[in-house]
C-alpha cells in the first residue's frame, strides 16, 4: 500500500530532495537517468504515482532552474 503526503509535506520532500540532488552529483545522476527508482530509495517510502510524478516534475523543474542559472553565471563571468 502506497503512503501518501499532504500539499505542505510534498512541498517540503521537494525542497528536501532538490537539496539533495543540487549537492550530489551522483544523486543527481541517478535521479536523472530513473526518477522513480531514485525517488522511492532516497524517500523510503512508496508514494501514489500522482504524488511521485507530482516530486518528479518540481525536482525536474528546480534541478533544471539551477542547471541554467550557473550555466549563464559562467557566461556571464566571461565577459567581467
Amino acid at each position: 500500500m502506497a503512503d501518501s503526503l499532504n500539499v505542505e509535506q510534498l512541498t517540503a520532500k521537494a525542497e528536501e530532495l532538490i537539496k539533495k540532488f543540487t549537492s550530489d552529483g551522483d544523486l543527481k545522476a541517478a535521479f536523472l537517468k530513473d526518477p522513480v527508482a531514485t525517488l522511492e530509495k532516497t524517500l523510503g517510502i512508496d508514494l501514489p504515482d500522482e504524488q511521485i510524478n507530482q516530486l518528479i516534475s518540481l525536482v525536474q523543474e528546480k534541478i533544471g532552474e539551477a542547471g541554467a542559472k550557473s550555466i549563464l553565471d559562467k557566461v556571464k563571468g566571461f565577459f567581467k
